[in-house]
């Protein structure tokens, strides 16, 4: 049986990964930072690792002693990602790090689609704020010249409820419970920009793909399909029973919600293609409607419950 060592266990995309791994007949040991997250892993079958990801020396050892890591912790942790290199190096085992497509995001605040598609041929139009993020992803490719097979896993937008201990992603449920707030789903300006999506069970599926036999220093996108945030916020009104879609002011929302979330994860434009992942692993995801999702399924919170049809 291959040992895992994956970072972020309790998050949503690394618990889904996690089941995942455990389903296919892997063990996982799961990086945590208290004792309660411990014994939900236990209770998942995955061997709690407590620490964080500044304690060097542990994300060293384990990334040594294991047959392969994962890393969803961070998309930003430089010093994670370091110490999981030299912990990896020279042994040809695999290093899965995940980054995000904000990486590839615009500054247009919801005011307009973009014409800018991205696969992983492109060349990458980084805006400042994201260039750290950007250099993390070369250094993880990088470390194919250090005999690490390492790979950058990219999502666009995802959407699913996960399999893991956080079953919510970032966007849609952010506007969802501020809509239920505020009594009106509200976007970043008009919402007309657009972003790549793709469900957290298709997400999940492309790192296993990856794990087993993904290439050094490959970078994969992951998506499939795309939709303006427009047609999401309209999706949310039908599904929660709303009576309107506002546009907010972009400054406002910035003020409320922090200039990250508005202007990038929110406001931007990100539009890419996994090509790689279909061409080279023959990723085939089952999923294709985040509207159909939100409208038929998504949970929805009337304040004390979550329900589903």
């Amino acid at each position: 049986m291959k040992t895992i060592f994956l970072t972020g266990a309790t998050g949503y995309i690394g618990g889904s990964i996690a089941s995942k791994l455990v389903q296919a007949g892997y063990r996982v040991r799961g990086l945590v930072r208290s004792e309660g997250n411990a014994l939900l892993m236990t209770q998942r079958g995955i061997d709690p690792v407590l620490g964080g990801l500044d304690d060097t020396d542990m994300l060293i050892r384990e990334a040594s002693a294991s047959d392969g890591v994962i890393n969803t912790a961070s998309a930003d942790h430089a010093g994670a990602v370091h110490a999981l290199i030299t912990g990896l190096e020279g042994s040809s085992k695999p290093l899965l790090h995940t980054s995000g497509s904000s990486v590839v995001g615009d500054d247009v605040r919801g005011s307009r689609s973009s014409d800018a598609i991205f696969d992983e041929d492109t060349p990458f139009v980084v805006a400042p704020e994201k260039q750290a993020r950007r250099d993390l992803d070369l250094l993880v490719l990088g470390a194919a010249d250090r005999d690490v097979r390492s790979a950058v896993v990219c999502p666009s937008l995802i959407y699913g409820v996960g399999s893991g201990v956080n079953r919510d992603s970032v966007q849609i449920p952010f506007l969802a419970a501020n809509a239920r707030e505020q009594g009106a789903v509200q976007l970043v300006g008009p919402g007309l920009n657009v972003w790549s999506n793709v469900h957290v069970d298709d997400v999940a599926d492309l790192y296993l793909l990856v794990l087993a036999r993904g290439s050094a220093g490959k970078f994969y996108f992951a998506e499939n399909g795309e939709l303006s945030f427009g047609e999401i916020g309209e999706a949310l009104r039908q599904r929660l029973g709303l009576a309107r879609v506002e546009a907010l002011d972009p400054e406002v929302a910035a003020e409320r919600w922090g200039r990250s979330k508005a202007y990038f994860s929110l406001g931007s434009n990100s539009r890419v293609r996994a090509r790689r992942a279909r061409a080279e692993l023959g990723w085939s995801p089952r999923h294709a409607s985040v509207t159909d999702w939100i409208l038929n399924e998504m949970p929805v919170d009337d304040g004390a419950t979550a329900l589903k049809p």
